[in-house]
């Protein structure tokens, strides 16, 4: 089988290239397509065995490098140019055009589904207002162009054989938006790397990229109303300096850190604080690997990832009371560290390569049986 990976862009290491990672551990002969490439060599070497992949015309615009999310417009005729007819099998990683690339009814083109497109859909009025662009002729023309992408989006769902959602909140999403089924499999997670400690420090932690869903800054918040609770803050970004600036002495920044000092971090924490509403959200079940509970946004991933009072607390709110109050019944309760560390076994790595291997084969193996019959 000729098999070819197409995801949306590379240009940082995030939880969807860990899911990259994966795939190439699972099968080592993709040839590579992305509307970008601009990895540097280390992140090159882990996401795509040091490969490159074939790019779009995009990767060639001035500017592309630095913000390639202004081309948004021509993301859709960027992902159509690809030719794929070669390859047998097409698995597109896809949280925004990946998956509308074009293949025929010989090939099988199964789509792992980080999200429908979030900012033309569930963030559609969020990013508007957040980028200011809820009114005058910018405003217009980005509506325009979102409009049409939710078009093109729900054709382009179409292209797809079979959906993969990475957790039960995204299954739902894609059958609002796609009105397709999904079936689930949960990202992978290096849970051998964050190895359990059972002995914990006298803070609390959490690290994320300082971008405005992540809200960090509400967890700032929270700790500002609790001056005798110490937070070590770990990340980097444009919310940075705004964030660290209304931070009051209880809270330390450490900037961004490399993998190995983030899990000396997140080992020592007597718990780990996480405030946004994500699809899946890599970084708690990492925190639970080393036997740290959670503090987490009651939406979204985390709802399937934290077991309410076992491994963690939920919050209801994204707001500094919400998350003062999860805070005082956290310290009421006490945690089994090594059973945190068992269910975060849940969803390791090796089991989302066991499980991915399987369904494509297995999907390969009824379309191969299909087409005997046509």
């Amino acid at each position: 089988m000729k098999k070819a990976l197409i995801n949306d862009w590379y240009y940082i290491n995030g939880g969807a290239e860990k899911v990259i990672h994966s795939l190439n551990n699972v099968w080592d002969d993709f040839e590579h397509y992305a509307l970008i490439d601009f990895l540097n060599d280390k992140d090159r070497e882990f996401i795509l065995k040091g490969k490159k992949a074939n790019t779009s015309f995009i990767q060639r615009l001035f500017g592309a490098k630095k913000n390639h999310r202004k081309f948004l417009q021509l993301f859709p005729y960027a992902i159509e140019q690809f030719d794929l007819s070669q390859y047998d099998i097409v698995i597109s990683s896809s949280a925004s055009v990946a998956k509308g690339v074009i293949t025929n009814h010989n090939q099988l083109h199964i789509c792992y589904c980080h999200s429908p497109v979030r900012y033309a859909w569930d963030l559609y009025h969020k990013y508007l207002r957040d980028s200011g662009l809820t009114s005058g002729l910018k405003g217009m023309y980005a509506k325009y162009v979102l409009h049409k992408l939710r078009i093109w989006d729900v054709t382009a769902s179409n292209r797809v054989d079979y959906f993969i959602a990475n957790s039960q909140y995204i299954k739902k999403r894609i059958k609002k938006v796609y009105n397709r089924d999904a079936e689930v499999i949960y990202p992978p997670v290096d849970t051998a790397f964050f190895e359990l400690q059972i002995n914990k420090q006298d803070y609390y932690f959490t690290a994320s990229r300082m971008i405005a869903y992540k809200k960090i800054d509400v967890i700032v918040e929270a700790f500002n109303k609790m001056p005798n609770k110490k937070l070590i803050v770990a990340g980097d970004g444009p919310e940075f300096k705004k964030i660290k600036k209304i931070a009051k002495d209880n809270i330390e920044f450490i900037g961004f850190t490399n993998r190995d000092t983030l899990k000396i971090y997140m080992q020592n924490a007597k718990a780990f604080v996480f405030a946004a509403e994500e699809d899946f959200g890599i970084v708690p079940v990492e925190a639970q690997a080393c036997g740290t509970p959670v503090i987490a946004f009651g939406k979204g991933g985390a709802l399937e990832t934290v077991k309410e009072n076992e491994t963690g607390v939920f919050f209801a709110e994204q707001n500094g009371d919400s998350i003062a109050e999860a805070v005082k019944r956290f310290e009421k309760l006490k945690f089994d560290h090594t059973e945190i560390r068992a269910h975060a076994g849940k969803f390791s790595k090796e089991r989302f390569e066991k499980e991915i291997k399987e369904y494509v084969e297995r999907k390969w193996d009824e379309h191969i049986t299909t087409l005997h019959k046509l």
